[in-house]
């Protein structure tokens, strides 16, 4: 299943993409895409319905963020070999874990906004992760039956904020705006295989991102076991796993960074695409 929330936001409704590409309404049926209905049970309860007799929704309405009141959003940096060459850094022993505010969440499509004294925001098409039942000390072997489906995230990231303000990722990956997820929440039954996923990123219309999961360092499951030994995952956290090369900050002979009016266009096999134009914070 594809599931979508849709509307204004803070207004947005639960639906889905029916297999004609239709979006259906699911506001009678469940609250929101979060929490319960996320669970095992809940996503079986919601593959059981009838889709052609839900009610089509017309029009062109905002995506929403795919997840409803997202607990945490847990990301892993530097978690792909060709991104970690292109930085000249060593490959970690361990997933680098920062989390990324949930102010920063916005809709896929959504504007991406500059903040104040900002000259290095950069671009990084992820996979998101979206846990579906609570997880604590799970196994890598069992790790991928806590998951309810995957997204795009692009973890937009402001690089002096966030390695030369001293402390803490965080600072550079929370701006308001920073965290588009979407369009849709592809449930895991629809994912053959997580580790071989291509994705890009384009700027204004030229690739600069083109990877796949296929060189992520630690994978899906190895991630969601490790995170799971250090804290309890719960229905709707994200994770967003890191990101393949050609961010902004690795371009050579220097780096280039997102300028008010770019616009930004991100893909990940079989999750959709999302679409930002940049602005600027007054």
């Amino acid at each position: 299943m594809k599931l979508v929330r849709y509307g204004e936001p803070g207004q947005e409704k639960p639906g889905l993409i029916d297999a004609e590409g239709t979006l259906r309404d699911l506001s009678t049926q469940v609250a929101d895409i979060s929490g319960e209905t996320l669970s095992d049970a809940g996503l079986e309860a919601l593959r059981a319905l009838d889709t052609s007799s839900l009610p089509a929704v017309t029009g062109s309405p905002r995506m929403g963020p795919c997840v409803g009141d997202i607990g945490k959003f847990l990301c892993i940096g530097l978690n792909y070999t060709d991104h970690a060459d292109e930085m000249g850094l060593d490959y970690p022993k361990h997933p680098i874990l920062f989390f990324k505010a949930n102010s920063a969440i916005v809709g896929p499509n959504d504007d991406v906004m500059i903040p104040r004294n900002s000259n290095k925001t950069d671009w990084e098409v992820e996979l998101g992760v979206v846990i579906g039942k609570a997880c604590k000390y799970v196994s890598e072997a069992d790790a991928l039956d806590y998951v309810a489906g995957y997204c795009i995230v692009n973890d937009v990231s402001e690089r002096h904020f966030q390695t030369e303000l001293s402390g803490q990722w965080t600072k550079g990956k929370s701006c308001d705006t920073f965290g588009p997820t979407g369009p849709w929440l592809v449930t895991r039954d629809e994912v053959t295989d997580v580790q071989n996923l291509s994705m890009s990123l384009d700027v204004n219309g030229k690739r600069m991102q083109t990877g796949t999961t296929a060189t992520m360092i630690f994978g899906v499951a190895e991630i969601i076991s490790h995170l799971s030994q250090l804290m309890t995952l719960h229905p709707g956290d994200v994770i967003s796993t890191g990101t393949p090369p050609g961010v902004g900050g690795g371009m050579k002979p220097e780096p280039v960074f997102l300028r008010e009016g770019d616009v930004m266009d991100l893909t990940i096999e079989g999750l959709g695409t999302q679409r930002q134009n940049v602005g600027a914070d007054a």
